[in-house]
C-alpha cells in the first residue's frame, strides 16, 4: 500500500496489518516533495503500532513533465509512486496495490486517480464509502495519534501551476512551513511565489498571526529562508486553494 504518514494511509496500513499481518505492506516515497518531519513521523507510526514499512526513492524530480508543474503534475507523481509499486508487487508476488484516497475525495480535481487507474491501484476507503470523518473517527477509535492531524499535501502543491518545481523551492516551502508550525499554527500553508510566500492559516489562528511578537518573529523567519515578501491570505486556509486559478479560467 502507498503509505504518506497522513490521516488516511496511517488508518488503512492499520486495518490492513491487523487484517493481513505479514501480508501487508506499506511503501512510503521518499522525495524532494515530502517534508523530513513527515517522513519521520511516519516511520515513527509505523513503528509505534508494528506494521512494516519500506522507503524507496522516486525520481518525479527528474520528469520534465512534472518539474514544468502542469495542472495535472500529480497525475506523473502518481505514475512515478504507481510505477514503483507495481515493479515490487510483480517481483516479490504482492496480489494488489491500494492507497488512501477515501469518499471525500469524489469530484474534488484529483489527476492522480487517473494514474491510480490505469495502473489498477484499488482504494479501499473510497469503496465502501468511508469519508474524511468517519476516518478521523475510526482513527481515534484505533488510538491512532493522526486522528487530528491536519491535511496534509505535496510541498510541490505550494507552487503555482506553471511555475517550475525546483529543489530550492520546496526547501524554502518546508522550512517556512515549519517555522509556522513551531510557532504553534495547527492548519498551514505556505504558497511560494517565486520570492514572496502567502501564508494560508486557519481562520481562527488570524488573531494569533496578529500578534506582535508572533508577526515579528515569522516574517524575520521566512526573509532569511529567502523571501523578501511575507504575506497572509485574508481567505485563510482552504483545501485545494492551489485550484481556484483553473476554476477562474474556466470561467
Amino acid at each position: 500500500m502507498a503509505y504518506s504518514g497522513g490521516v488516511d494511509s496511517v488508518f488503512l496500513a492499520k486495518v490492513a496489518h491487523d487484517t493481513l499481518k505479514e501480508e501487508a505492506l506499506a511503501v512510503i516515497a521518499d522525495s524532494p516533495s515530502l517534508p523530513r518531519r513527515e517522513l519521520q513521523e511516519a516511520l515513527e507510526i509505523a513503528e509505534q503500532f508494528g506494521f512494516p514499512v519500506r522507503v524507496i526513492k522516486t525520481e518525479e524530480m527528474g520528469d520534465a513533465n512534472y518539474t514544468s508543474n502542469p495542472s495535472n503534475r500529480c497525475y506523473f507523481c502518481k505514475s512515478e509512486l504507481f510505477e514503483s509499486l507495481a515493479e515490487i508487487a510483480k517481483r516479490e508476488g504482492w496480489q494488489t496495490i491500494v492507497y488512501g484516497e477515501n469518499a471525500s475525495d469524489v469530484g474534488d480535481y484529483r489527476p492522480g486517480a487517473v494514474a491510480a487507474k490505469e495502473y489498477q491501484v484499488r482504494a479501499p476507503l473510497k469503496e465502501v464509502g468511508l469519508t474524511k470523518m468517519e476516518i478521523r473517527e475510526l482513527s481515534a477509535e484505533l488510538g491512532l495519534p493522526t486522528a487530528d492531524k491536519p491535511a496534509m499535501a505535496c510541498l510541490s502543491s505550494r507552487i503555482p501551476y506553471g511555475e517550475p518545481v525546483t529543489e530550492e523551492a520546496l526547501r524554502m516551502i518546508e522550512a517556512a512551513e515549519n517555522v509556522l508550525r513551531d510557532a504553534g499554527f495547527y492548519e498551514v500553508r505556505v504558497r511560494h511565489h517565486k520570492n514572496m510566500a502567502r501564508i494560508e492559516v486557519g481562520a481562527e489562528e488570524f488573531q494569533k498571526f496578529f500578534e506582535e511578537e508572533v508577526r515579528g518573529t515569522v516574517t524575520q523567519a521566512l526573509r532569511k529562508i529567502g523571501y523578501a515578501y511575507v504575506t497572509l491570505d485574508l481567505q485563510g486556509y482552504r483545501r485545494g486553494s492551489a485550484n481556484e486559478v483553473l476554476v477562474k479560467l474556466k470561467e
